[in-house]
């Protein structure tokens, strides 16, 4: 199939090119109105206990999680002034009037201890916004500017979580745009030291911005009938670009080999497309899969990332078998090298390495498992205001509120009872105060009144807290130490609490609870994924049983060095200063599950596109060391390349304000480069050195099933090495001794 395209390719090159540039353009005009149909997520999990009790709240109290807080600082002595009083309940009934707002409590109205600061200069004002992720934000968007101000009588700031989620998205679109900005040019410079050609960085290039429009295009055609995230399409970005990069240069490069091996211009893009392309689509295939496993997790924001995974990998992989081939067939003598790379540093250590496996070996997985060693403290948590930096207008309003309020009003458990009989107050008033008595409960508000430490001290509230059909809603106010501790322990408190009628524990405490107790439930069927088809994949591409598994092991030591460095950074703050952020003493759990696959599927790209060329050579000798070698030696600088061009683009999230984005940025970008250098450069030959022959067993049915589409060998090719097809070997440890020796000299 490969050489037919590439002869397609040569044949009709002005037609696939006109195809090409018609298809850019395209889908470039679709997709540039990618990010008006996305939609933007919360933390909660479809068909969970939490999600049934807002869908309680919503339905029979009208009411909700409080997502917009406004902080009231009395400018003229405290908030219980008449003046201060009378100018408070005017902004409560002003916000009561705006558009989505279904509900608002104010400490004026409610009296609650909660809401107002223990110096008494500050009170808060709660409202509800109904609505989608994506319509509340957009109108926060105006209202926070709008209900931020300062009058004669108060100073009035906007914070709630639903603000801190829009500044969050803000922020990050912001980070994106800036660190997109610095990537392509950074690139494009980088290929041209690459290739020594600014034809081939051109081509290169177009491939990777392909890929780009071409997966927006797909996003916003999968949004019309299902839920696709905002940050989809920012992994777009730099996924699109980094792809089209090593399909690119590792179509290039083989196009240069076969013309230095004296193949004539056609002669030679078929080659390439048939060799390079072949690694190109199982590479293709590995990062696709690797990111389909997201489909496993019932939350949209990461099933996106599954659906730009597939369009990423469509569109680089078109552009490197289709459009790259008919670039060469035109412009092909415009990308050669005249002369041959010398053999370079990594071959020269990679076979350095296999001359002393063990040493080597053993001094790098000691590195790599030192620098993997914090991982044994993860600790996963919860998302709040500090994801944001320092000054950020909502972490500023939620900072006031942990450091001047006794509890945190807007992030209330709420607890809906069904069904309670009207004599069975009793009950009710009892399991409010075993509630109210649990450790970090500041307060529980039941329609008998309110209760703290197990004492009743507020009126009935009836009307806020009842419903006509018999059930009843509490509303459990935790202290801010408990928000700051562990929120799935307070939760799981809560629901512990025998009730006297069948009981739903939500708001936001218990939908990111939640959250987080489905996504790791799910997650090991995702890990199981990943591993078992790429296995079959590495074994489709090389028919050894052995190289799939190696390959599995090395790239989860290069995985567990990027979850070290997340724990060692993020989670405990080591260079906090020079990153800018403020750690939490906990990792959100979402982004290291979208990481895992991300850098999973990268990290296989560079180890297919590695085995492919020693299996290649292995057939063409028999002989695994020189394989290997020669492998490394035509591979291992490429790979390098690619991976230094790819983390590059990574990095530049680093200096973008939302922790997130930190993370994401740097621990994919350590394991990019630590798997191109340490793993595929030291351990992969090292491993191969000491398996010998066993590198190439399959049981006899299962040799059948290896894909191959490799180039014919030629006589002289077959009387380097008796190797065969089936991988019975051809060298022993003595004879790999000599061919280590014959390199050396």
């Amino acid at each position: 199939m490969l050489t037919r395209l590439g002869r397609l390719a040569v044949r009709r090159s002005r037609a696939v090119l006109l195809g090409f540039l018609l298809a850019l353009l395209g889908l470039g005009a679709y997709g540039a109105g990618a990010q008006s149909d996305l939609d933007l997520s919360r933390w909660d999990a479809p068909g969970t206990e939490s999600v049934h009790a807002g869908d309680r709240l919503r339905e029979h109290f009208r009411t909700g999680n409080p997502n917009l807080a406004l902080l009231v600082t009395a400018r003229d002595g405290d908030v219980d002034s008449p003046r201060t009083e009378r100018a408070a309940r005017e902004l409560a009934a002003e916000v009561g009037d705006l558009p989505l707002v279904t509900d608002v409590t104010a400490y004026w109205d409610a009296g609650s201890a909660a809401l107002r600061g223990e110096d008494g200069r500050r009170a808060l004002i709660l409202a509800r916004l109904e609505g989608t992720a994506t319509e509340t934000r957009e109108e926060l968007a105006t209202l926070s500017a709008e209900l931020t101000r300062t009058t004669p009588e108060l100073d009035v700031r906007v914070g709630g979580q639903e603000e801190i989620s829009r500044q969050v998205g803000e922020q990050a679109r912001a980070d994106f745009l800036r660190a997109e900005l610095f990537a392509l040019p950074a690139v494009l410079l980088l290929l041209i030291l690459v290739y020594r050609r600014t034809v081939a960085a051109l081509l290169t290039v177009a491939v990777g911005l392909f890929s780009v429009v071409g997966t927006l295009a797909g996003l916003r055609a999968v949004a019309q009938v299902t839920e696709v995230s905002t940050f989809a399409a920012n992994l777009a970005l730099v996924l699109g670009l980094g792809l089209g990069v090593d399909y690119g240069l590792f179509v290039i490069n083989r196009y240069r080999e076969e013309r230095a091996a004296g193949h004539a211009q056609p002669e030679a893009v078929v080659g390439a497309t048939r060799a390079a392309g072949r690694t190109v689509v199982f590479s293709g295939v590995t990062v696709a899969v690797s990111l389909c496993a997201l489909l496993v997790f019932p939350f949209f924001f990461l099933s996106s990332f599954a659906y730009a995974g597939v369009f990423v990998v469509l569109t680089a992989v078109a552009g490197a078998v289709l459009f790259l081939p008919a670039a060469l067939a035109r412009w092909g003598h415009r990308v050669e090298r005249h002369t041959v790379p010398a053999s370079g540093f990594w071959h020269r250590t990679a076979l350095a390495a296999m001359r002393r496996p063990f040493l080597a070996g053993a001094g790098v997985l000691t590195v790599l498992l030192v620098a993997a060693s914090p991982l044994l403290g993860l600790r996963f948590g919860l998302p709040d205001e500090r994801t944001l930096p320092e000054g950020t207008s909502s972490r500023t309003t939620s900072e006031i509120v942990h450091r001047e309020f006794p509890a945190e009003p807007t992030d209330t458990v709420q607890v809906v009872l069904e069904g309670v009989a009207p004599d069975e107050g009793a009950g009710t008033s009892g399991y409010a105060a075993a509630l109210s008595r649990l450790p970090g409960v500041f307060q529980v508000d039941a329609p008998e009144g309110t209760y703290r430490q197990g004492e009743r001290t507020g009126a009935p509230g009836q009307d806020r807290l009842t419903a006509p059909d018999g059930r009843v809603r509490l509303a459990v106010v935790p202290t801010q130490e408990a928000m700051y501790g562990d929120v799935p322990a307070f939760v799981e408190r809560v629901r512990d609490t025998p009730a006297p009628a069948p009981a739903m524990v939500g708001g936001y405490p218990g939908e990111t609870t939640d959250f987080r107790a489905t996504l790791l439930d799910r997650l090991p069927y995702a890990v199981g994924i990943v591993l078992v088809a790429t296995y079959v994949i590495l074994f489709l591409m090389t028919g050894s049983v052995l190289l799939p598994a190696k390959a599995t092991v090395l790239n989860l030591l290069s995985l567990s060095v990027m979850f070290g460095c997340l724990v060692w950074v993020f989670q405990d703050g080591h260079l906090s200063g020079l990153l800018g952020f403020t750690p939490t003493g906990s990792i959100e759990p979402s982004i290291p599950v979208l990481m895992f696959c991300v850098a999973y599927g990268l990290s296989m790209d560079y180890e297919v596109f590695l085995l492919a060329r020693i299996t290649e050579e292995h057939e063409r000798t028999g002989d695994t060391v020189r394989a290997v070698g020669e492998g490394i030696r035509r591979s291992a600088p490429l790979i390098t390349a690619a991976a230094g061009i790819l983390a590059l683009s990574f990095l530049s999230y680093a200096t973008g304000g939302v922790v997130f984005l930190k993370e994401l940025g740097i621990g994919t970008a350590l394991t990019i480069l630590v798997d191109a250098t340490l793993i595929r450069v030291v351990l992969l030959p090292v491993t191969m050195r000491l398996a010998g022959r066993a590198n190439w067993w399959a049981p006899r049915p299962l040799r059948r099933l290896r894909v191959k589409e490799a180039p014919a060998r030629t006589p002289a090719d077959r009387a380097d090495g008796p190797g065969g097809e089936d991988g019975s070997g051809g060298e022993d440890d003595q004879g790999g001794e000599d061919v280590l020796r014959r390199e050396y000299v």
